[in-house]
């Protein structure tokens, strides 16, 4: 099946070939034709199925760029609001159809002024609802779309759907999309929902054996220096780091050129020769570390990466077993490592669970660790290399000022220099910390689900601010990080 065969609008036709789509996935080739139709559709579709084009083509497909706000779409956090906003972008441009990103934590009346010009509102549930509520917007959309509504459950947004749901129409058609379909999304389903059409897309993702799995706790703060300090320990052959946007594989690449790493990034943005030239000095050894928008690593095919690196968790498990699948590739051994917020645990305990892996909580290595590594490492490299004629004469040379031990001293001095680490001693979270941290949260998810999504727990002031439930989150402790505790490799 081509894409060609749903009939669209020649702009969504052209949008589609400018992503370069040629056939649909199986959520595409599902849903698109029911929403065609004008159905409610319940679809179970994890986040790297390409579902946002399942519902996005087609509601586009059907707007009039009217100047009014004819579709809604509800997502769980900012970084998947910004995410979907900038996909949709793409996919209506040439249609004249805007999009507006609505999240906490930024002013009200720069994005109230977006709304007002956009045909499409891609928004968290906490600040919708503060807008709603304010009546500081009025919208009436005829497409309303809620994306990953079992993560917005699970985090307690239940009381925040149900009240914005109050505020739409009656007559529209409502999308939902959702990786799992537990009762208390079923039972969602059939208060929102008219007849809906059901669309499952279920596929059992699996790790490659021949890669490690070890992830860091972090603070959002730290992940700079935690991931120079990891390549400093970790020492990779050839590695790819994995970012969610453009622009963060962009502040990353100009970040570690700066710490002297021969870096090069991938995004959607590059034109497709700049796109060859980069992966073939990847591939060449022209450059060491790749950094990566999952989008733009899509057909990445180089089989000696020897680590991943995810700089942000992903947002769901296929995306996650297909960036660690860019390592251990024909039969060789590979090592996948992400770095994780306090408040991230409990996804990390959902992709173990959805993939059937097990992820390895460790330690960052302080600067003395690792430079005891380095000087490891020099010892052996020094041992190993041939004399040549030039270095005993250059010997011969100093020896007419200095003594032999003293020229020694100077040389591996130099050589020190040159593998110094820098950066504070300690970098993230101890595991005593963590352990607690992981108890914490779930906990919190157990409780959450014992009270139908845990909106009664968590009651927000009409200021909206951040979206995220921050229930997991504590301060760091650094007297309980004894070197004791500490998982060395």
């Amino acid at each position: 099946m081509k894409f060609t065969d749903f009939n669209l609008k020649d702009t969504i036709q052209q949008a589609i070939n400018d992503a370069g789509f040629k056939e649909p996935s199986p959520v595409q080739k599902d849903a698109i034709p029911l929403v065609l139709e004008g159905h409610d559709v319940i679809a179970q579709a994890q986040t790297g199925t390409g579902k946002t084009a399942a519902f996005g083509l087609p509601i586009m497909n059907q707007m009039k760029a009217d100047g009014t706000v004819e579709g809604l779409v509800i997502v769980p956090t900012r970084e998947l609001a910004m995410q979907v906003s900038d996909e949709l972008f793409k996919f209506g441009r040439r249609s004249g159809l805007k999009t507006a990103t609505v999240y906490g934590g930024t002013p009200y009346g720069r994005q109230i002024e977006r709304i007002k010009q956009a045909s499409i509102v891609v928004a968290t549930p906490g600040r919708l609802q503060d807008l709603l509520m304010s009546r500081r917007i009025k919208i009436n959309p005829q497409f309303v779309v809620l994306d990953e509504a079992d993560e917005m459950l699970d985090m307690g947004f239940l009381d925040e759907i149900k009240n914005i749901f109050t505020f739409l129409p009656k007559e529209r058609q409502t999308l939902m999309f959702s990786a799992t379909m537990p009762k208390s999304i079923r039972k969602l389903a059939e208060e929102i929902l008219k007849t809906p059409k059901t669309v499952s897309i279920t596929k059992a993702e699996s790790t490659n054996e021949n890669i490690t799995q070890h992830y860091y706790v972090v603070q959002e703060r730290e992940r700079d220096d935690a991931l120079v300090r990891l390549i400093d320990y970790k020492n990779p052959d050839k590695c790819i780091i994995f970012c969610r946007m453009k622009k963060e594989v962009d502040r990353l690449v100009s970040h570690l050129t700066s710490q002297g790493f021969k870096v090069s990034g991938l995004h959607g943005d590059m034109e497709q020769k700049q796109r060859e030239i980069t992966i073939r000095a990847f591939k060449q050894g022209g450059v060491d570390i790749f950094v990566a928008t999952d989008v733009a690593a899509r057909g990445l095919d180089v089989n000696d990466v020897t680590h991943v690196f995810n700089y942000h968790i992903p947002f769901d498990s296929e995306s996650y077993v297909h960036r660690i699948g860019r390592t251990g590739r024909a039969g060789k051994t590979g090592e996948a490592i992400t770095l994780v917020s306090p408040n991230e645990l409990r996804t990390i305990k959902k992709i173990e669970k959805d993939v059937g892996t097990k992820m390895v909580t460790q330690v960052i290595p302080t600067r003395q660790e690792v430079q005891n590594t380095k000087s490891d490492e020099l010892i052996s490299q020094i041992a190993g290399t041939q004399i040549t004629e030039r270095a005993i004469n250059l010997v011969k040379t100093l020896q007419h000022d200095l003594d032999i031990v003293t020229i020694s001293h100077l040389l591996a001095s130099m050589l020190q220099e040159n593998h110094s680490i820098k950066g504070k001693d300690n970098i993230g979270l101890g595991l005593d910390e963590i352990e607690k941290l992981i108890e914490r949260a779930m906990q919190n998810r157990g409780n959450d689900r014992g009270r139908g999504g845990g909106g009664q727990r968590r009651r927000r002031s009409s200021g909206g601010g951040n979206d995220r439930n921050r229930s997991g989150r504590d301060g760091r402790n650094r007297n309980s990080r004894s070197r004791g505790d500490r998982n060395r490799d």
